[in-house]
């Protein structure tokens, strides 16, 4: 296992540190994603499948999205 710690700048940006980018194939301009399980930060680069499920995902969504639904469900 690989574990590697770098610093959090006032922006709250950081570098991803080179073993972690090598190991992941990560390269200038590649998206990657974050998901949080039970306290902890899962990273690892996107793929084209993240992708077209999260597009896919959205076109369903849009239901949610009014000002009524909002109101309604403001206090939750």
């Amino acid at each position: 296992m690989t574990r590697e710690s770098s610093r959090l700048t006032k922006k709250f940006q950081t570098t991803i540190p080179q073993a972690i980018r090598k190991e992941l194939g990560l390269k200038s301009g590649d998206i990657i994603h974050f998901e949080l399980r039970k306290g902890e930060a899962i990273i690892r680069k996107e793929t084209p499948l993240d992708r077209a499920f999260l597009q896919g995902l959205e076109g369903q969504l849009s239901e949610w999205q009014s000002d009524a639904d909002e109101e309604a469900y403001n206090a939750l």
